[in-house]
């Protein structure tokens, strides 16, 4: 035994691996391949961890050892098994840390922030976007134990702990004072789009608002409710069954998130008579009898939610995940006069490369005239304000300032007059190609 294992050795009488995996609740190797056998596997204490990390070929397969063992938690250093343990998890953004803070060294703080910050990382929800790259959706448990190489929130979760221990015990020779917009600037450095998307986000938490998730037995739906309230942007309220939101909640990996929504049962809510008397004066000249009231307000989540919203029952609803927008725009016309001659606009946002555009109307319109154009256009230049953007309108046709000629394109061509009569307090102009 050299100097460097002598140091981590065990005062022990127990002489081979065998006799020192009895019992044993963790295995730690950096050996070499088929160093641990079935039967020393076997012989460990319940739930047992074994940390395979010997490369190419472990010390033994994740297969090997629950094979014997199903309650065997494993991990290796491969890509192609579970609980992948790399240095690219840990050194890039404790280095990352260490570096913004000008510590004068790494030590033994630094390190064990960086293992607390990815063990709490491991426990949270992970984005669909990991989910994608993986093939599945990954939920804390025995295949899933530490975050993934390819996880986006490993570049601004471990940096700020390691540097917060740097300063804390006094090796930081540039203290950072505001963590925040430190972690901000981590985000920013990574997606372009961070910067817009924070500026959004603020005036959604200064907002508060009472959000509405109608389908609320839909498992992305539920992590998206979770994400609103625990982004700090205000209340959740999920139209479903408890039971149902508790089943879809467990199975993500969120059950301990029901405590953090507001569930509310179409079918036994005490407002459902105040909402059927509202619906049945909007739609009993319109072929509805007390029958088809009922089955509306209590039994169709997309009727009921916005019933709540027009209630003041909440401030905002989302819907439109599980079934198709032009579906969902009727149900819910059935409480709001939200329809193309009552001025209603779909708006869609895409962000691209550190820019964010509007897009209407994508929604409502089938055919707009050029009146309908240029509200569309105020609409659309009012959610961008709103957004904190500067609102420049570019009237999108296939031709360009009246060339090629086209009766159709001559709608495009006529808008932008009308918000000049108008005296809109925006930029616009058109109708132009999309390259232009």
């Amino acid at each position: 035994m050299n100097q460097w294992k002598s140091a981590h050795a065990a005062n022990t009488f127990l002489r081979t691996l065998e006799e020192a995996m009895k019992g044993a609740d963790v295995f730690l190797g950096v050996s070499a391949k088929g160093a641990v056998t079935a039967e020393m596997v076997a012989s460990m204490a319940p739930d047992p961890v074994i940390f395979a990390m010997a490369n190419p070929d472990p010390e033994i397969t994740p297969e090997e050892a629950q094979a014997i063992r199903e309650d065997a938690i494993v991990a290796t250093g491969r890509s192609d098994y579970p609980n992948q343990v790399n240095n690219v998890l840990g050194f890039p953004y404790l280095f990352r840390g260490a570096l913004d803070v000008h510590a004068r060294a790494i030590n033994d703080e630094m390190k064990l922030a960086c293992a607390h910050a990815l063990a709490e990382l491991a426990r949270e929800d992970v984005p669909d976007e990991v989910a994608l790259a993986y093939g599945k959706k990954l939920t804390f448990g025995r295949d899933y134990i530490i975050p993934t190489p390819f996880d986006p929130r490993l570049i601004h979760r471990i940096p700020p702990a390691v540097a917060k221990a740097g300063i804390d015990s006094g090796v930081a020779r540039r203290p950072i004072i505001d963590f925040e917009a430190y972690t901000n600037s981590l985000k920013a450095r990574m997606d372009p789009t961070e910067s817009i998307l924070r500026g959004i986000n603020t005036r959604a938490k200064q907002a508060q608002a009472r959000m509405i998730f109608a389908e609320g037995d839909d498992p992305h739906v539920l992590r998206a409710a979770v994400a609103y309230v625990r982004g700090g942007f205000g209340e959740a309220i999920v139209v479903g069954r408890d039971a149902d939101v508790k089943e879809k909640l467990t199975a993500a990996g969120l059950a301990e998130a029901f405590s953090e929504l507001i569930v509310v049962n179409a079918a036994k809510t005490e407002n459902l008579t105040a909402y059927k008397s509202f619906l049945y004066k909007r739609l009993k000249r319109k072929g509805y009898d007390s029958h088809d009231i009922h089955r509306l307000a209590a039994r169709d989540r997309h009727v009921f939610a916005a019933l709540m919203l027009a209630h003041n029952h909440g401030d905002g609803l989302v819907t439109g995940a599980t079934r198709k927008s032009a579906h969902v725009m009727e149900l819910i016309n059935h409480v709001f006069d939200a329809s193309a001659k009552d001025g209603a606009v779909g708006v869609t946002a895409i962000l691209h490369k550190g820019r964010i555009v509007l897009v209407a109307d994508t929604l409502v319109h089938e055919w707009p005239e050029s009146e309908d154009l240029a509200n569309i256009a105020e609409r659309a230049a009012g959610v961008a304000r709103a957004m904190g953007l500067e609102p420049r309108v570019a009237f999108v046709s296939y031709s360009t300032f009246g060339y090629p000629v086209s009766e159709r394109a001559e709608k495009m061509h006529l808008a932008p007059a009308i918000l000049t009569e108008r005296g809109v307090n925006f930029e616009y102009d058109g109708e132009m190609t999309a390259d232009v």
